[in-house]
């Protein structure tokens, strides 16, 4: 009788564990029913990131040697799948300003400032000429516009055209020179003939190098010793500071004449001068008109200026193996 009882009692006992059991699964599928729903509320109750979804795509210019995001702008803004030929014209804009600067913001193009020789026949460095080019750039912006991303700034970095093997014998020979006079008792025009005949003594101009008489001889202000002197502007004899140079300018531009190289930009004074034949001057200004030209030849040359009580001599100068090469025949 009592192994009887105890069987029915183990009996009840494991049945109510079955039920234990049976009750506890049920309340844990119940549970994950309702952390489930909790989840599906709690995503339909997140605020919805209305800035992200109408996030416009953006084109980076990148400085190539930095890395640095220099410009950004939106081809949506700028109406890029509306009118091409308008958005095309406000790329070009933009690569513009990039490359020549603003009246406030410096552009990335820069003339080359040519090497020059000491009086010991050591060089002085310049810097290289520096040019984004435009069409490329715009090109590139064109090609991401519909997806956005980055774009690097095609520049493109030009050396002078020499070898410092070249240094030693670069004034063997005088291929070119030309000789202009002046007043010897003109003190202050006489000086300023001397400082700007000064700043392009020894230059050396590269094969394919062009040279900038306004970047080669900087400002003419009274910082750098520059005087008062008569000048002509707008067909008028005026004094200004610097005036006088325009000597220097049309002396070296009829010494370089009588080689091979290109006319880049030149200009004529509003009056006759008595220093160079009528059509043979090359005016210039600080921040203005310049005189540049470049070397076509295939070899570099020296420019020499030699300054004298009442003239100044402008030499073109190059090694004698070079001097057919660079001299224009009669």
């Amino acid at each position: 009788m009592k192994k009887k009882w105890i069987a029915t009692l183990w009996l009840i006992c494991a049945m109510g564990l079955a039920g234990c059991q049976e009750k506890s699964e049920k309340e844990q599928t119940l549970e994950k029913k309702i952390t489930d729903l909790e989840q599906q509320i709690e995503e339909i109750q997140k605020p919805v990131n209305y800035e992200q979804e109408d996030a416009q795509e953006v084109v980076n210019i990148v400085d190539p040697n930095t890395l640095e995001i220099i410009h950004t702008l939106s081809p949506q803004d700028l109406g890029y799948g509306e009118d091409f030929e308008t958005y095309k014209k406000k790329i070009e804009q933009v690569a513009k300003e990039l490359a020549r600067g603003t009246g406030t913001v410096a552009g990335y193009d820069q003339r080359m400032v040519l090497d020059r020789m000491d009086e010991k026949g050591q060089i002085i460095k310049g810097s290289p000429m520096i040019l984004l080019k435009e069409s490329e750039l715009v090109e590139k912006i064109l090609a991401v516009s519909g997806t956005g991303g980055n774009v690097e700034m095609p520049l493109y970095v030009t050396e002078s055209g020499y070898s410092f093997e070249d240094i030693p014998h670069l004034e063997e020979v005088v291929v070119a020179s030309y000789t202009t006079y002046f007043n010897s008792a003109d003190v202050g025009r006489n000086k300023n003939i001397e400082l700007s005949a000064q700043a392009i003594n020894n230059v050396i101009v590269g094969s394919g190098d062009q040279f900038s008489f306004n970047t080669v001889v900087g400002p003419r202000d009274e910082a750098n010793g520059y005087q008062p002197a008569p000048e002509i502007i707008n067909k008028k004899v005026v004094m200004g500071i610097g005036g006088g140079i325009c000597q220097t300018s049309s002396t070296l531009f009829n010494a370089v004449d009588q080689v091979f190289i290109k006319m880049v930009e030149r200009h004529h004074h509003s009056l006759d001068i008595g220093y160079v034949p009528k059509g043979r001057d090359a005016t210039v200004s600080y921040g203005g008109l310049d005189f540049r030209f470049q070397n076509t030849s295939d070899v570099p040359f020296l420019i020499k200026t030699i300054y004298g009580k009442d003239f100044l001599t402008v030499e073109v100068r190059t090694s004698e193996r070079y001097e057919e090469i660079l001299k224009k025949t009669p």
